[in-house]
């Protein structure tokens, strides 16, 4: 069973969906997210990086409405957050993560400037900066993504971290 204390860091990470800060996330929050990543990589939309991250959006958006929105208004408020997310830890947390992973995937790849797979450490801390996450924390959460010590952060390493996040202090 989730404890209080996991249901408020999870509530606290509500925050960090709400891009636009009106107090729910919807579809807007996650295109908005992809469209900041790609200006901040300068990566046109209509490229196939962009449309893959705007998809991984789409998909996104759907997974999280899908086990969050209640009552199908087609925006999550934090209760109903709090709630679903919840639920997906209790199930499994690893199930949790995968709704993000056609946009963590896409996320990676508009980062990856030299075509190997991963972003470097430092651009997937500027990744995490765009979508909220302070510069300080991010460089820190980034540097703790490079499991190999390789320089570089992947979708193995970055995947799993998601759901941890849920469920580990800031």
């Amino acid at each position: 069973m989730v404890s209080s204390e996991n249901e408020r860091r999870i509530a606290a990470r509500f925050a960090t969906f709400d891009q636009d800060g009106n107090g729910y996330i919807d579809r807007e929050d996650f295109s908005g997210a992809a469209k900041a990543l790609l200006a901040e990589f300068g990566t046109p939309a209509r490229s196939d990086k962009g449309q893959a991250l705007y998809g991984g959006a789409e998909a996104f958006w759907q997974g999280m409405a899908g086990i969050a929105d209640r009552d199908g208004d087609q925006r999550i408020t934090r209760e109903e957050f709090v709630t679903g997310a919840v639920k997906r830890l209790r199930d499994n947390p690893d199930r949790f993560a995968e709704i993000a992973r056609p946009f963590l995937h896409a996320a990676l790849d508009v980062a990856d400037a030299d075509g190997d797979g991963a972003a470097t450490v430092a651009d997937a801390a500027r990744v995490l900066t765009v979508l909220g996450v302070p510069e300080d924390v991010a460089l820190t959460a980034a540097a703790a993504l490079d499991i190999d010590g390789d320089g570089k952060v992947g979708e193995a390493e970055v995947v799993p971290a998601f759901a941890r996040y849920f469920t580990v202090p800031e």
